[in-house]
């Protein structure tokens, strides 16, 4: 049984760090790009910026286990499965993603307007901004952002195990619950817990470095 465990908790582990790094190479962009395009932006548009928001808004209503099966599709089409760790890893980042950019676009408003004024005075572009003032001032809360991000994707795949997706979410429904094993569900939910509280102290201790209000 402890094999079993551990071998669940590395397809936990590996869903969660694969899905959660495609959440931040995508979500961020789009939460630079609704920030951006906003009112008052750097590259105000307000029709793109709806636009964008209503397809974010969209995907972040759907819940997790009918956007699972609906993309059963487009995972087979990509790994090739519906079933198995990688296949997991398609719906948990289009799930993760707007989920992300949500809150790195918050991260990102809050930046000092005068700073965005005080470098585009001195002559800085789009370019500039983002990669001189919005995204270093707003990196402690992209940080944070990407833990909460991060301990989320956790519950999900432990949702997404019990359509197959391996993992703890599996070995608690095969073993602790159908089996009815009080011990392995004991196990999963401490691991779980343990694994949790880890990254978001990892998170925790990343952002108070990076914090030098």
């Amino acid at each position: 049984m402890l094999e079993l465990l551990i071998r669940s908790l590395w397809e936990t582990t590996l869903m969660t760090v694969a899905s959660g790094v495609i959440s931040l190479v995508a979500g961020l962009p789009l939460g630079l790009a609704l920030v951006a395009t906003a009112r008052g932006g750097i590259a105000e548009n307000l029709w793109i910026n709806r636009v964008l928001g209503a397809v974010i808004n969209g995907f972040r209503s759907v819940p997790f286990i009918i956007l699972l099966v609906a993309l059963i599709p487009l995972t087979r089409l990509i790994v090739g499965t519906a079933l198995g760790t990688w296949a997991a890893i398609v719906p948990l980042a289009i799930a993760a993603t707007p989920y992300y950019a949500r809150i790195a676009e918050v991260s990102l408003r809050e930046v000092d307007r005068g700073l965005i004024d005080a470098v585009r005075a001195m002559g800085g572009n789009r370019w500039t901004i983002i990669r001189e003032v919005l995204v270093p001032e707003a990196l402690p809360g992209i940080v944070a952002g990407f833990t909460v991000t991060l301990v989320t994707l956790i519950g999900a795949s432990a949702m997404a195990g019990a359509i197959g997706a391996g993992g703890l979410g599996d070995l608690a429904i095969r073993y602790g619950y159908q089996r009815f094993e009080t011990s392995v569900m004991i196990a999963v939910v401490a691991v779980l817990i343990v694994l949790v509280c880890g990254i978001q102290w990892l998170g925790d201790r990343l952002v108070a470095r990076l914090d030098h209000r």
